[in-house]
């Protein structure tokens, strides 16, 4: 008989009930929610007559319309400070725990949420945010919902859900130096498609895997989604524990080690079956940087962008159509492209790791002229831990200057857009037309790569700029 994978051991423990030749009633341990998805969640609560069935499961930060300067000054942009107040009125009438504008515990919800321990292995988190799969990289069954699916969960703390297929990335082997967890991501994308997951929950396992740290795990998870995936979760294990130690929060409960006994159990079991199986060498694995319009397009630092045929992509009209979108052509080399932003923060890079990665790469360095950077932090706690170890000094000193927490230009929903026809390197989750502001062209890539391009002003491999 075989066994079970991570995936069924959480999902079976939270089903209340079965609908014959339906979904399954979901239970969820906790919701996250921001100003852009929730306020029409309230509305419909309020058109029914009801209220929010278990508040204290539910947290609420401001992070996407938010401003990255001035924070303590009415945000600017009338609809943004309409969301954003709108949802502070709603937390406070239902009782929901708010972390506004300027609250010690603010930032981007996918970066507090497991900061302030709300995120725990063996949960299901739901958020209105396709990038809640970012707290898979605990061990939970975490996926973004819609704003009708916002109110159910609010309303009942249940889902109404079909159990999707499961998919097993397995990474062997250790990543070369000078190669980080979004290149792993980025690579794994681009070698199966944006829509090579589609449907699937995925576990990522294998050595290379098991030696990343929290804040590459959750690189990793929270672009899961940009493969056509439902979510990505790992299994937790000493480096989650240990992590998750350091939380007061969570340590202090007299119940700890128990919880951590428990979950240990939390892991696939030899045998379990998985719908489809990859497997990946880290070390093959390079600095990568994408060259479209959808995170599949990605391709080493170094390389030269390929013809449709050479990508395995039939729809030759829309894949030109990308490239003439960003400017490029296929046969072209990236290495030495001028740019013009560089983009370093949102739920995918903006943790300490990602600070201190970049940071270590440009001290001692220059920003190159003509070249604005955006330095988020992806939470205030991550800041004042960034003031705390120098990261803000030496940055200042190479003529960077740090940011408030918030989404920034992740997406353009703020002041921090990218404007038409200019080149951005980004360490967000996705290149889509007009995603950093109409007209943007993004270029994802991980911390080392933007480090790069900071202080030459050009796209270069980090390698030969850091490591030598």
């Amino acid at each position: 008989m075989s066994g079970k994978t991570l995936f069924d051991k959480i999902w079976d423990a939270h089903v209340v009930r079965s609908i014959d030749g339906g979904p399954d009633v979901l239970y969820i341990d906790r919701h996250y929610i921001h100003e852009v998805t929730s306020p029409q969640a309230f509305s419909g609560l309020r058109q029914r007559g009801i209220g929010v069935f278990r508040p204290e499961q539910t947290i609420a930060t401001a992070d996407h319309n938010i401003p990255t300067v001035n924070q303590h000054l009415p945000i600017a942009d009338t609809v943004s400070r309409l969301q954003v107040e709108t949802l502070e009125a709603n937390c406070r009438e239902a009782g929901i725990t708010y972390f506004g504008i300027g609250d010690p515990g603010n930032g981007i919800v996918h970066v507090t949420g497991p900061e302030q321990g709300y995120t725990l292995p063996g949960m299901t988190i739901v958020c209105g945010d396709s990038h809640t799969s970012t707290h898979g990289a605990f061990g939970t069954i975490a996926f973004g919902i819609g704003t009708s699916e916002v109110e159910m969960v609010l309303a009942t703390q249940c889902l109404l859900q079909s159990r999707p297929k499961q998919m097993r990335i397995n990474v062997k082997g250790k990543l070369q130096e000078g190669v980080t967890s979004k290149d792993l991501i980025l690579y794994v994308i681009a070698s199966l498609g944006a829509g090579g997951a589609t449907g699937c929950f995925v576990e990522y396992a294998g050595e290379a895997v098991r030696k990343l740290s929290m804040e590459s795990r959750m690189t990793i998870c929270n672009m899961s989604i940009e493969m056509g995936a439902r979510g990505g979760l790992i299994a937790p294990d000493e480096v989650t524990f240990n992590w998750l130690a350091q939380i007061p929060s969570v340590s202090d409960n007299r119940g700890f080690a128990h919880l951590v006994h428990q979950w240990h159990s939390l892991r696939s079991d030899r045998g379990a079956h998985f719908d489809r199986e990859v497997t990946f060498d880290a070390a093959e694995v390079p600095p990568m940087i994408t060259y479209g319009t959808n995170p599949g397009m990605g391709m080493a630092v170094n390389s030269t962008i390929p013809s449709s045929g050479d990508c395995g992509l039939t729809a030759s009209g829309s894949y030109l159509k990308s490239l003439e979108y960003m400017g490029f052509k296929p046969g072209m080399k990236l290495l030495g492209h001028p740019i013009d932003y560089v983009f370093l923060g949102s739920c995918t890079n903006g943790r300490i790791e990602d600070l201190r990665l970049f940071t270590a790469a440009v001290a001692g360095k220059k920003k190159a002229a003509g070249v604005t950077a955006l330095i988020v932090p992806g939470s205030q706690k991550v800041a004042r831990q960034a003031e705390r170890e120098g990261l803000t000094e030496t940055l200042r000193l190479a003529g960077f200057e740090m940011r408030q927490p918030g989404c920034s230009s992740c997406l353009a929903m703020n002041e921090d857009k990218i404007p038409a026809g200019k080149y951005a390197v980004s360490t967000s989750n996705r290149n889509f037309e007009g995603r950093q502001g109409p007209g943007a062209r993004t270029l994802l890539a991980g911390p080392l790569v933007a480090a790069a391009a900071a202080v030459t002003g050009r796209i270069t491999d980090p390698r030969e700029l850091v490591w030598q």
